[in-house]
């Protein structure tokens, strides 16, 4: 028997549960492996080759090659993980969220300084604020890996 999930109605967001902790475990420990200069520069050398190494599934190894984040978060990645991909390619956090939400660097970085994203029309999966995932680059993925 699951529990309860309340907080699945939450636009836009994927909760780090154990459930997602469980299906990520080999895609987190494949990014805290990027950690050790040898292992990045492995990585970078062939980075399906190094991939292959991991017990993720192909659509994980897909998502990563890809750097599609959101999908990666909906595979049971970790977003501090998932850091450091963005990492080893030279990108800042900021950046790495920018290109999760469809904006620019720039533009992430401005409507995050005027406060964020309003909470109106997006308090509960449905309604039609901008963080709903139909107006979300992860909008597809992200209902793909929910089914």
């Amino acid at each position: 028997m699951s529990l309860q999930k309340n907080y699945l109605d939450v636009p836009g967001t994927t909760i780090f549960d154990a459930e997602q902790s469980r299906k990520g475990y080999h895609l987190n420990q494949f990014c805290m492996s990027l950690m050790k200069a040898d292992n990045r520069e492995r990585f970078k050398a062939d980075e399906r080759a190094y991939l292959d190494e991991w017990a993720m599934t192909e659509d994980q190894k897909q998502a990563v090659l890809a750097r599609d984040l959101n999908r990666c978060i909906a595979l049971g990645g970790n977003i501090y993980f998932l850091a450091k991909i963005g990492a080893t390619d030279g990108k800042s956090f900021q950046q790495m969220a920018g290109s999760m939400t469809g904006m620019t660097e720039e533009e992430y970085r401005d409507m995050m300084i005027a406060g964020g994203r309003s909470a109106e029309g997006n308090r509960v999966v449905g309604e039609d604020g901008d963080a709903q995932a139909q107006h979300q680059p992860q909008g597809k993925s992200h209902q793909k890996a929910s089914t």
